[in-house]
């Protein structure tokens, strides 16, 4: 269940207010900046997610080994982290306003595309757009750490990533065809945020009190 979580977190990031407009800009980088071929725009993509995702695996063995030490401390890191996540799903309800959030506002260059640079470039992603997907990034990091397994870690970071990384892998390819269900989207980024903030403070409330943890168990 905990995979499935992180997984729809993925889904969620990729839809989110500073990532989706972002999407087109993707696309002409894997495309190389010039007329779009599908077998090359798909192989930068697939290079991008890759690069992102090995961070993030990496940040999923992190949160793991952190909460190994912490398994004897499990009250307090279920309150810390349930509590950090709450916080995430109140700035998408729009209680607070952390910038931390909002994206960045650096330009894409799209005229490099290429496999090894298409994967440099999602390292560079995951680290500096980190304040982009921060929020369902780290609720998905704060689960891996309850979680107290450094593999269990890493295995919910990479459900993150395909989360994440096989709508960029469509979009790159049937961008196309999907421009009414994008602008469909940002049309109700309201709405959206609204469902997004809300499931972030549920799942908060969850892990704060130990009851996701039980349930969890329960279906493992």
């Amino acid at each position: 269940m905990q995979y499935i979580i992180s997984f729809l977190e993925g889904i969620i990031t990729f839809i989110s207010p500073c990532l989706l407009p972002m999407i087109p800009i993707y696309v002409s980088y894997f495309a190389g900046g010039g007329e779009r071929k599908i077998r090359n725009t798909l192989k930068n993509a697939i290079a991008f997610v890759i690069g992102f995702t090995v961070v993030f695996i990496s940040m999923g063995a992190f949160a793991g080994t952190i909460g190994s030490f912490l398994k004897s401390h499990q009250t307090v890191v279920n309150i810390v982290s349930g509590g950090i996540v709450i916080l995430f799903g109140f700035n998408f309800l729009g209680v607070f306003n952390i910038k931390l959030f909002k994206g960045m506002k650096n330009n894409v260059n799209t005229s490099r595309g290429g496999f090894i640079s298409s994967f440099t470039f999602g390292i560079i992603f995951s680290l500096g757009w980190t304040p982009c997907v921060g929020a369902f990034l780290g609720s998905a990091l704060m689960l891996a750490s309850q979680q107290g397994k450094v593999l269990t870690g890493m295995l919910m970071l990479l459900c993150y990533s395909l989360g994440l990384g096989i709508p960029f892998v469509l979009s790159a390819v049937l961008i196309d065809n999907l421009k009414s269900t994008f602008n469909f989207i940002k049309k109700n980024y309201y709405i959206i945020n609204k469902i997004c903030g809300g499931l972030l403070v549920v799942i908060g409330i969850f892990m704060a009190t130990g009851t996701l943890g039980r349930f969890l168990t329960l279906l493992s």
